[in-house]
C-alpha cells in the first residue's frame, strides 16, 4: 500500500496541480447479530481502493478506483484533474490551505485480544446467552444481541512530501428488549441504543458485560409497560452519560463544523447558529461547562494519529468556562476564520469518498459532584437515561430528545421509573442551565459509529466523553397548548 501510494503522488504533474494526495485504504469488518434465539446475520467484508484528491486553479477535483494498479492510477489522476478544472468554472474564492509540515510517520491503535482472531462461535455464544436470559420474562417479544469488528489499514502520501501510514482497530455491541402487553410496547436497550463501541480489542465486549446485565435491561422494559407517563412541567433534570453524549453531539459537536458554518452541509444536514462572530465572546454555556475535541484521547472512536489531510491529532478548545473558543477545522476552511495550520478534523469514509470535517471525541470536561451526592441535592426533577428519539432543527437550536426510561427525583432521591420521557431547550439556554457535572469516576467515553454527513452520504465513527450533568428549569414531557 505505501509502495503504490508514493507511485500514485509520482504520476501527479506537479506544473499543472498546486497541491494534491493519495489515500490508499484497506477496510475489514465483521458484524453478527441475534434475535430470539436465533443467529440473524453474520457479516465479513474486505475493501481496498484508492483515492486521488488535487487542487487546480484553486478548485478541488477528487477521483478514486477499487483497481490497484498503475495504468488505473494513472486514468484516475487525469479524472481528478479534469474534474478540479470543471470546478473551477464555477467556484468562488480560490481555496488556500492553511500551512502543513510534511510528515513521514506510522501510527497504530493498541488493543488486548484482536476481535477477528476470537472465533465466531465465541461471539455468537455470548449474544445467544444474553438473548436467552431476556427472554426469560414472557412480556419480552424481541430480544436482540449485536457484536461488531472494523479495521482501517490505511496510506496518506501528498505532494507536500508527506507519507503516513495508519491502522485503527475498533469492537463493540449492545442487547436490547423489546416488551410487549396490551398494545403497550417499550424497549431497552444496553448499554445505550444500539450499543457502544471503543477503539479497543475484544477486552471492550468482555467489560461491557452484557450476559450481566441481560436480565436488568429485560425487567426495566416489562416494568416500563406499567409505568406513567413522564408529567409535563418545568424543572431540574439530571441527564445520565449515556443520553448526555447524544446531547454533545447534536448540540455541540454538529455546530461547530466550520464547513457547516459556512453553508457547505445546508442542502443535506442543515447550517449552524454558532456563526463565527461568536467566535470568543459568545456563552455557550455555563462557566461549568468545558468542551474539547479531541482527537489524542486513549480509545476513543474519534482518536487517530493524523486527519485524512495528514494533520495531527489535536485537542482544541471548543467551549472554555461557558465561552465559545474553537471550531472542528480543516486546511482549508482554517485560514478563513485567521488560523494558521488546521484542527485536524478532516476525514473520509473510505477510499471513494472525499474528507469532509468531522467530530472526532467531543468531550465535556468532568466536574467534581458524586452522582449519589448530586442526586440528593436536587429536591424535585427528572433523571433521563438511555437515548430513544431526538430531533433537532437546522441550526442546531431547538431540540426535543426523548429517553428509554427516566426516574423521578423527589426530596433527593430516585423514585418511580417514567416512560415516554422527553425534554425540550434552546441549545445556548440548555447548556448556560448546566449547574453541576459529576466527577471523573463517572465520565464515560462512548463510541458513535454511525454519525451522517454529505452528499453522496458519509459515516463517520466519533466519540463523547461524559459524566452526568444537571440542568435548572428545563421543559419535560409533552408541553400543553
Amino acid at each position: 500500500m505505501k509502495s503504490f501510494a508514493k507511485k500514485v503522488v509520482n504520476l501527479i504533474p506537479k506544473k499543472k496541480v498546486e497541491y494534491a494526495d493519495v489515500r490508499v485504504v484497506e477496510e475489514q469488518s465483521e458484524g453478527i447479530s441475534v434475535k430470539n434465539g436465533n443467529v440473524e446475520g453474520v457479516s465479513s467484508s474486505t475493501t481496498l481502493g484508492f483515492g486521488v484528491r488535487v487542487l487546480v486553479d484553486g478548485a478541488w477535483g477528487f477521483a478514486s478506483s477499487s483497481k490497484m494498479e498503475i495504468k488505473e492510477a494513472e486514468k484516475i489522476v487525469k479524472q481528478a484533474i479534469a474534474i478540479a478544472k470543471a470546478s473551477a468554472l464555477a467556484k468562488g474564492e480560490k481555496v488556500r490551505l492553511a500551512e502543513a509540515k510534511p510528515i513521514k510517520d506510522s501510527w497504530k491503535s493498541r488493543y488486548q485480544k484482536d476481535p477477528f482472531a476470537v472465533s465466531l462461535d465465541d461471539k455468537i455464544a455470548l449474544l445467544l446467552t444474553a438473548d436467552e436470559i431476556m427472554r426469560k420474562y414472557p412480556e419480552i417479544k424481541v430480544a436482540r444481541g449485536i457484536l461488531t469488528a472494523y479495521r482501517n489499514h490505511k496510506v496518506f502520501a501528498s505532494t507536500e512530501g508527506s507519507l503516513i501510514e495508519q491502522e485503527v482497530t475498533e469492537c463493540g455491541g449492545g442487547i436490547s428488549a423489546l416488551a410487549v402487553k396490551e398494545g403497550e410496547v417499550q424497549i431497552r436497550s444496553y448499554p445505550n441504543i444500539g450499543g457502544d463501541w471503543s477503539v479497543k480489542g475484544y477486552e471492550y465486549i468482555e467489560q461491557m458485560k452484557l450476559v450481566e446485565n441481560a436480565n436488568r435491561t429485560a425487567e426495566e422494559a416489562v416494568k416500563l409497560l406499567s409505568a406513567p407517563i413522564c408529567p409535563s412541567k418545568i424543572t431540574s433534570i439530571i441527564i445520565g452519560s449515556s443520553q448526555l453524549a447524544l446531547q454533545v453531539h447534536e448540540s455541540i459537536g454538529h455546530p461547530i463544523e466550520l464547513d457547516r458554518v459556512f453553508g457547505t452541509e445546508a442542502s443535506y444536514a442543515g447550517t449552524s447558529f454558532v456563526t463565527i462572530e461568536k467566535l470568543g465572546n459568545f456563552r455557550y454555556g455555563s462557566p461549568l461547562v468545558n468542551v474539547y475535541a479531541d482527537a489524542t484521547v486513549e480509545s476513543g472512536l474519534g482518536t487517530f494519529g493524523y486527519d485524512d489531510e495528514g494533520v495531527p491529532g489535536q485537542r482544541v478548545p471548543i467551549i472554555k468556562e461557558g465561552i465559545f473558543s474553537g471550531y472542528l477545522s480543516s486546511r482549508e476552511t482554517a485560514p478563513l476564520i485567521g488560523l494558521k495550520s488546521s484542527g485536524g478534523a478532516m476525514r473520509a469514509d473510505g477510499w471513494n469518498r472525499i474528507p469532509l470535517i468531522r467530530m472526532t471525541n467531543i468531550n465535556l470536561q468532568p466536574g467534581e459532584w458524586k452522582l449519589e451526592d448530586l442526586i440528593a441535592d436536587t429536591d424535585d426533577g427528572v433523571f433521563f437515561e438511555t437515548t430513544k428519539t431526538w430531533s433537532i432543527d437546522d441550526k442546531r437550536l431547538n431540540f426535543e430528545f426523548a429517553t428509554e426510561i427516566a426516574w423521578e427525583i423527589k426530596n433527593g432521591k430516585l423514585g418511580q421509573i417514567f416512560k415516554d420521557a422527553t425534554y425540550t431547550g434552546i441549545t445556548p439556554q440548555f447548556w448556560n442551565s448546566c449547574d453541576a457535572i459529576c466527577n471523573k469516576n463517572y465520565w464515560h467515553l462512548w463510541g458513535v459509529p454511525n454519525c451522517g454527513k454529505g452528499q453522496p452520504g458519509q459515516t463517520a465513527h466519533v466519540g463523547h466523553g461524559v459524566a452526568p450533568a444537571r440542568f435548572r428549569n428545563v421543559q419535560v414531557g409533552l408541553v400543553k397548548t
